[in-house]
């Protein structure tokens, strides 16, 4: 072991919030020892913005929970830990742990229970990577470093503590997390660890709680490289133990969307990691919809059921929790209503609550080649830039060329010999009433004028058709005027 001085290693309390300084000071006047550990440590000797701190201290959770009272909440089962609130800010306090006197473990060698408290030696060798393992007690300015963590920081190099193996054995997830450090922090990865890391090493996650997979799905969703980790996961084989379903070829979709996740993060913009699983699901949401579709299901019902098919599938790997399906299916049916809405409609659909992560949706798979948007990707992107008469005159356009297109389709649907009949019928047949005719009376009496000196028909009692001419005397009758004095209004006697 070797004491460093924190400011050799870039390390003040400047740079720390008041929220850990708090728990670190409550601890230590409780009498007891408590460090920062893990990636905060890491993260601030980098030179990078740390995005969360943790504490470790040789306080058990119910003495952890004694120092800070109703502040403190004691979670886990497998891995009991106290979770300490300082004002907004949620700090995770870990009690030094031992190796177990007996251990509790899976067939597959995964630790099932891990609550055996021991010394701060004994900790350090129960971390996973060696630059997660660097204790920094910022009031008295010194950094314990066990295992040359910071030989390797300085080489950028990610090596596990112990024998990879046993370690990946103990807690399948440090495969990911392996993968996770390696892209977010450009470490190369020790030859160590890559001599075992193998598609059947990766068939070990099968093992890990779905509900774990996905919280640590959303840690690779939003670390801020997906985009740089996404041909590690299907290299290293860990893309079919999270995606099953997803085809392990990365569509032009799915790389326009890791790259523009990755750059709202980088600008500071919030993300909903359900978002990409909704862009990861898409094709298989498709599938599932034409299979329906092919059965005579109505296109509601069909993309409904197709939704719900595909997230239970899903879930045989990664629960995705019932608020992230339900925005998930959304962003699915906002795509048939972006594609064809009702002109009526359309300011209503703009203020949706969905609307604008299915906007961005249907944008990517614009921008990626998808035909089928037919261009209203683009068509909702200038729409909310307009001006309200903007939006008005936009919408009118747009009503005239929807209807344009309904009579283009209903033509097409017309068989050509009907099409053949109806232009010789037209070159025969007059309308009834012209476009240019008005509803004067003067008008009115001309065409019954005309009407009258042209050829009639009419048919006879015993059922002959005849033909009159204009000088016929049913055409001669006039009306009776009638004398209304003589007319008796009301109940006669």
């Amino acid at each position: 072991m070797q004491t460093l001085r924190a400011s050799k290693c870039g390390l003040s309390t400047a740079q720390l919030p008041s929220s850990i300084l708090d728990v670190i000071d409550s601890l230590t006047k409780a009498g007891y020892e408590a460090y920062i550990v893990g990636g905060g440590v890491r993260d601030l000797m980098l030179g990078l913005n740390p995005k969360d701190f943790d504490a470790v201290t040789n306080a058990t959770p119910s003495q952890v929970k004694e120092v800070f009272g109703r502040r403190c909440r004691i979670i886990g089962r497998r891995f009991e830990l106290a979770h300490v609130y300082s004002g907004r800010e949620l700090i995770e306090v870990a009690t030094f742990r031992a190796p177990p006197k007996k251990a509790v473990t899976s067939a597959q060698g995964m630790i099932l229970r891990d609550n055996n408290w021991g010394t701060i030696e004994q900790d350090f060798s129960r971390r996973d990577f060696s630059i997660n393992a660097m204790y920094y007690q910022p009031r008295k300015g010194i950094v314990l470093d066990f295992c040359n963590a910071i030989d390797d920081i300085r080489n950028k190099t990610l090596r596990l503590l112990g024998d990879p193996a046993l370690r990946f054995e103990e807690d399948p997830v440090r495969m990911l997390r392996t993968l996770r450090f390696a892209a977010k922090l450009n470490f190369d990865i020790d030859p160590a660890i890559l001599k075992v890391f193998t598609p059947e090493m990766t068939q070990l996650l099968r093992d890990v709680s779905p509900h774990r997979l996905y919280d640590e799905s959303q840690k690779l969703f939003t670390m801020g490289h997906l985009y740089r980790i996404m041909p590690m996961l299907i290299e290293f084989g860990v893309w079919r133990q999270l995606f099953a379903e997803v085809p392990t070829q990365i569509t032009k979709f799915i790389e326009l969307a890791a790259k523009n996740t990755d750059q709202r993060i980088q600008i500071g913009k919030t993300i909903n990691p359900a978002f990409f699983y909704a862009v990861l699901l898409w094709e298989n949401f498709l599938e599932r919809y034409n299979f329906y579709t092919a059965k005579g299901v109505v296109a509601a019902e069909a993309r409904a059921q197709a939704g719900l098919d595909v997230l239970k599938r899903q879930a045989t790997r990664t629960i995705i929790p019932r608020f992230a399906e339900t925005f998930v299916r959304e962003v699915w049916e906002m795509q048939s209503r972006l594609l064809q809405p009702k002109p009526q409609q359309i300011e209503a659909l703009a203020g949706h609550a969905r609307f604008r992560a299915g906007f961005d949706f249907m944008l990517l798979r614009e921008k990626s080649g998808d035909q089928t948007t037919q261009g209203m990707g683009a068509w909702w992107d200038a729409y909310q830039n307009m001006s309200t008469d903007e939006k008005e005159r936009a919408i009118s356009s747009y009503n005239r060329q929807r209807a344009k297109n309904r009579r283009k389709a209903q033509d097409e649907a017309v068989p050509v010999e009907t099409q053949n009949q109806d232009k010789k019928a037209s070159t025969v047949i007059e309308p009834l009433v012209k476009e240019s005719e008005t509803r004067s009376r003067r008008s009115r009496r001309s065409r019954n004028h005309e009407q009258s000196e042209q050829l009639t028909t009419i048919i006879n009692q015993q059922g002959q058709v005849e033909s009159i001419q204009a000088d016929h005397p049913i055409l001669k009758r006039k009306r009776v005027q009638r004398d209304l004095a003589k007319v008796i209004f009301g109940p006669t006697q």
